[in-house]
């Protein structure tokens, strides 16, 4: 059955995939990342970490699957021309789309060939979405047609490339960890090889795009103020303050000289060839860039977590947008978990502090450690194979720069 209906060749492949990863905007959806269900029903979340004992195992395991799916020929395309397929309708693509879905496990084969897009086929459809990160609701839009028609050796080349990506990570991880993998923008809390916590992510876009590391987690800061990097004075806020002249005070930034003495925004030559060798500091409230709380790790590139009040962003598909830090959707959760070991920091003693806006920086009793890594195909020990976008075109080359910073080098603040 695979070996039936023609493989696109590479150039299709390669066209396929830059659709999706340079598609600006893809929708809303609610987050199915790591898909486990039966073959008919909507796929739920696994508590089963990306990085773990079982990694490379399970990511092996798939590679065996596709390999023996790319021998037999790949899967067939699905073309259903101005049909939209979803649940209900009756289309001689309908075949296509059963056979494309039965080759990778998502439809029972003995669900047959007929041309009905029945509850069996919109089950499978809804599975093989959430194990691309897709919007789970049944429908054969744009980006789920062009995902299925990816071919199975290009499939197979990514999971590949996470193979030696996987096998760079030591076995012992650390008791509790965080990981941030970029491909997906979310966050993961792991505790005795199993997920207790999972947050959406905003991180960085293609042209700022957040640092793959290897660190420690030291500090969470309650109430932050937010300092502007270098890079974005200059490439955001001086631009904006030309049109502008009241940008800084809407926005709460002072400008903080060497000396630590505030100067007055009027005083400075915005159209000066260069931008001024000044601190550009937001106070702590709703509107700061950091919302209610920065989480520090060691790092070289001044990067961190934080909570952000652009809430909304967390809902869109596409979360490539930062400048290379990584906001966290539910945040909190995130940091209560963190601060669990370190007293007095209940969930009730951080809101108070928030509530009453002061800056209050607290230092983990025991630092946590935490990876910012490239996965963008994964195993699951279920059987589960999850893709998600080449969103940085880093899958052709498996040998990413890590930044092992052990704890000598402090972010900026």
């Amino acid at each position: 059955m695979a070996g039936a209906g023609a493989v696109a060749g590479p150039a299709f492949a390669q066209s396929a995939l830059d659709s999706l990863i340079n598609a600006p905007d893809r929708g809303d959806w609610d987050d199915q990342f790591d898909a486990k269900a039966s073959r008919t029903a909507t796929a739920v979340v696994s508590n089963t970490p990306i990085l773990g004992p079982q990694s490379v195992g399970s990511i092996q395991q798939a590679i065996m699957e596709y390999q023996q799916i790319a021998s037999a020929g790949g899967w067939p395309q699905v073309n259903p021309g101005e049909q939209r397929l979803q649940i209900g309708v009756t289309d001689q693509s309908v075949q296509a789309l059963r056979q494309r879905l039965a080759v990778t496990g998502d439809l029972p084969r003995e669900a047959g060939l007929s041309s009905s897009f029945d509850s069996y086929v919109d089950g499978a459809v809804k599975r093989f979405q959430a194990r691309h990160g897709l919007p789970a609701d049944g429908v054969i839009g744009e980006f789920t047609l062009k995902a299925m028609n990816i071919p199975a050796d290009v499939r197979l080349q990514q999971l590949n490339t996470n193979l030696i990506r996987l096998q760079t990570f030591p076995a012992e991880l650390g008791r509790r960890h965080v990981m941030v993998n970029i491909p997906a923008a979310y966050v993961e809390g792991i505790e005795d090889g199993s997920v207790v916590t999972r947050h959406n992510a905003i991180v960085g876009r293609l042209s700022r795009p957040t640092h793959l590391v290897n660190s420690k987690i030291y500090e969470v800061i309650l109430n932050p103020y937010w300092t502007a990097p270098r890079s974005i004075v200059e490439k955001d806020i001086v631009p904006l303050m030309r049109k502008d002249p009241t940008y800084l005070t809407r926005n709460n930034i002072r400008l903080i000289d060497g000396k630590g003495t505030e100067v007055a925004p009027e005083t400075i030559d915005w159209n000066a060839e260069k931008a001024p060798n000044l601190m550009f500091r937001q106070d702590p409230g709703k509107i700061n860039a950091m919302a209610s709380t920065k989480i520090n790790f060691y790092n070289k590139n001044g990067e961190y977590m934080h909570d952000t009040p652009q809430q909304g962003l967390f809902n869109k598909l596409m979360r490539f947008e930062s400048s290379g830090c990584v906001r966290v959707q539910n945040v909190r959760d995130l940091t209560t978990w963190l601060l669990r070991d370190t007293p007095p920091w209940s969930r009730q003693q951080m809101e108070q502090v928030i509530t009453a806006r002061v800056n209050t920086p607290i230092k983990l009793s025991e630092e946590v450690p935490v990876y910012f890594v490239y996965i963008s195909a994964w195993g699951m020990p279920d059987g589960i194979v999850q893709f998600r976008d080449d969103i940085y075109e880093m899958d052709g080359n498996a040998e990413l720069a890590l930044d092992t910073t052990s704890g000598m080098e402090q972010p900026v603040q």
